[in-house]
């Protein structure tokens, strides 16, 4: 049998297209916001077979995977080459191997750990920063994801899920223990947009996401409803709004929505199911942003019309482009860009 350090010290790293790397090297990510994008399986020469399995099963998820040969000092020689190992081994070897490396869960590569029988796939640090991305899309090939990071144990999404979900990154890494507690007690609510330029003074309990990057395509789907609509409801109202804007799920940046109808639990739980972020405006945001379309809640409550107001508040260029659809009386969509 094997021990930590008694197999050859050689490595065999190659693309994911199966050509020579040629070396080169990948920065960490910085937060969750950032998918991974590289992908180190380190295996035992005896498990080879299962490594290539998993190679050709994730090809195309990522932009390189390269297959390592374990050695005692693989995860040394390789750290922040990768931004997520995934060894191909007991929990216990990756544990004492990587444990001397951790400086910074922001900086460091994840890592996640599967058996030979891709029976379990098990993250054990930076669940947040790809080891859980790693464990569900080895469930693809048979693995139980085990997540143990609190928020996806509750089933709820934190505030690094979320950043992903709007293709964000977090500037300040240090708040989000204070906000995914708030996540956890339900306590958060949906991200809040601010235009600027403006300046902002936040506490040690505020998570600030930054956009990655301003797709010039894409687009926002504001969204209003009555109280109690369900997931299915909103997720078919968003359906036909998409057609309508001649758009499918994958132009869709975000979610966006009044203050007053953040907590719907279906919105949340359609966002959810479709992996988007939402986005919440004050009544004085929406306000500087009213649709064309005359809407009772104004008369009725002085809120302008949540899905139009929205959708051109959240847009990039402020600009409305289907306005808004009813369906079955319980949701209402209008596009933004």
């Amino acid at each position: 049998m094997s021990t930590d350090d008694d197999t050859t010290e050689t490595t065999e790293p190659t693309d994911a297209d199966g050509s020579d790397s040629g070396g080169s090297h990948c920065s960490t990510p910085d937060s969750d916001g950032e998918v991974a994008e590289t992908l180190g399986i380190v295996t035992f020469e005896r498990k080879r077979e299962t490594a290539e399995e998993i190679k050709e099963g994730l090809a195309d998820r990522y932009e390189r995977i390269d297959l390592l040969e374990y050695h005692g000092d693989v995860f040394a020689e390789h750290w922040g080459e990768y931004d997520v190992f995934c060894g191909l081994m007991a929990s216990g070897i990756a544990m004492r191997k990587t444990a001397p490396l951790l400086d910074d869960k922001w900086d460091d590569p994840a890592v996640v750990v599967v058996d030979e029988e891709l029976t379990w796939a098990i993250p054990l640090t930076g669940g947040h920063h790809g080891a859980n991305q790693v464990a569900d899309d080895l469930a693809s090939l048979g693995a139980v994801p085990a997540m143990t990071t609190a928020s996806e144990a509750a089933g709820k999404q934190g505030v690094e899920e979320r950043a992903k979900a709007l293709d964000a990154h977090v500037v300040n890494g240090d708040s989000t223990v204070a906000t995914n507690l708030a996540v956890l007690d339900d306590d958060l609510g949906p991200v809040a947009r601010l235009d600027g330029p403006r300046a902002v003074l936040v506490g040690d309990d505020v998570t600030v996401l930054k956009r990655n990057s301003d797709p010039e395509d894409g687009v926002v789907l504001g969204t209003g409803s009555v109280s109690g609509a369900d997931a299915e409801q909103f997720e078919a109202a968003w359906e036909r709004a998409l057609d309508e804007a001649d758009a499918d799920w994958g132009d869709v940046e975000f979610v966006a929505t009044g203050t007053r109808k953040e907590e719907e639990p279906g919105l949340l739980e359609a966002a959810e199911n479709r992996d988007l972020g939402v986005v919440s405006f004050e009544k004085e945001a929406l306000e500087a942003f009213e649709g064309p379309t005359p809407s009772r809640s104004k008369e009725l409550i002085g809120w302008p019309g949540i899905s139009e107001a929205s959708a051109i508040a959240a847009g990039r260029e402020h600009e409305l482009v289907v306005e808004k659809i009813g369906h079955e009386d319980s949701v209402t969509v209008a596009v933004g860009r």
